[in-house]
């Protein structure tokens, strides 16, 4: 899927980005290596940019996801309770498999590149403490490949007073630019919006964290397609009770995590009385209902990724009740956007421009986030 990336003037003035010192018309090939807190596996993309002196056009030329063995997955899930020893261990191990699983896919595709880009596996992310670790050895990814890494995305933005995220709404704004509106329907459902010189990027409400969890009351990993909540019945009390959550009345910037959906969200579910189906049709409303309050006074397309988008009834109530033209794209797009995105962001570091959004991230300046490593 090609994507016209627009470097308006309104988008240079915003970010202060500075491609002057990029050779015109040359493709630059970058592996986006990304490892969500899913531990679905490590998520390989490799993607090719060229600009044309005005324009950028970008593309994911191959993708593939790597399942983590049992071992590793379990490991990773506890990375947050590990000792430091342990902790330092698994993050050489973690980049001695990324570089190996890089090459390999690198020698099974018989495609070249300039290097790697790789967001890490994120343990611990606690800014307002200035702190922030991925672990994912970006040197051993480096050796272990035999190609250049940008690594390390977050810290500087957080040295800087910022949050280290999100990030991606950098290449929301400069990858598609042609929708006003990027949804990322993950765990969390989160946006990026953006008009002329404004943007701004938050949590909307839980998601996959939801239906996942009550699919899994039904002996299902997740609710393939809807089909589940499709057959469920809408109850209109529990859904007042939802969308009267404090938490949506807030203005941005906001985020929400696993603690809020526990203390705050899941009781309202538990102490509910009805059907897991019931409660997850009435969920997928809330999810609708709430993604719709967000893009309402953002007209234009909504482009939609992340597990969510193979949610077919979800799909199918976003379209009923959102005003805005909601666009599905390709699964490759839909599941390998966010390594497509820190490819970018990589990018944009081995040339030393800026790829973060002070404003979204509450930083004190804009920055070149990333480290390079060579082999």
């Amino acid at each position: 899927m090609e994507q016209n990336i627009k470097s308006t003037n309104a988008s240079r003035k915003l970010h202060r980005v500075n491609w002057d010192n990029i050779q015109k018309s040359k493709e630059y090939s970058v592996l986006g290596l990304m490892s969500g807190t899913s531990l679905d596996g490590l998520d390989m993309a490799i993607c090719k940019f060229t600009y044309d002196g005005e324009n950028w056009l970008g593309a994911i030329l191959e993708a593939d996801t790597v399942e983590y063995k049992p071992d590793l997955k379990q490991r990773l899930s506890e990375s947050m309770i590990l000792s430091a020893l342990s902790l330092s261990l698994l993050d050489q191990e973690l980049g001695l498999y990324m570089g190996e699983q890089s090459r390999k896919f690198l020698e099974k595709k018989r495609l070249n590149i300039d290097f790697i880009a790789s967001h890490g596996h994120t343990v611990f992310h606690q800014p307002e403490r200035s702190l922030t670790v991925q672990i994912g050895n970006p040197a051993a990814i480096a050796v272990h490949s035999g190609l250049p890494t940008v690594a390390d995305f977050r810290r500087v933005d957080v040295a800087h007073g910022g949050q280290g995220a999100p990030l991606v709404p950098f290449g929301d704004l400069l990858l598609f630019a042609e929708y006003p509106n990027c949804l990322n329907l993950g765990g969390v459902a989160n946006i990026t919006l953006h008009a002329s010189e404004q943007i701004s990027a938050f949590d909307i409400c839980p998601a996959n964290m939801t239906l996942n969890y009550l699919a899994q009351k039904e002996g299902k990993e997740y609710d393939k397609g809807g089909q589940m909540s499709s057959t469920g019945a809408l109850n209109e009390g529990l859904l007042t009770e939802l969308n009267s959550l404090p938490y949506f009345t807030k203005l941005a910037p906001k985020s929400l995590g696993r603690e809020w959906f526990e203390t705050e969200f899941l009781p309202l579910l538990e102490n509910s009385g009805l059907s897991n189906r019931d409660l997850m049709r009435t969920c997928v409303e809330h999810i609708a209902i709430q993604i719709s309050n967000s893009t309402r006074a953002n007209e234009g397309k909504t482009l939609v990724t992340g597990g969510g988008a193979f949610n077919d009834f979800l799909i199918k109530r976003l379209r009923k009740l959102n005003t805005s033209e909601i666009h599905v794209p390709d699964n490759k797009m839909i599941q390998f956007k966010e390594a497509y995105v820190f490819a970018f962001l990589g990018l944009m570091r081995w040339f030393g421009a800026n790829n973060t959004i002070p404003q979204v991230t509450g930083a004190r300046k804009a920055s070149s986030g990333g480290a390079v490593y060579l082999p």
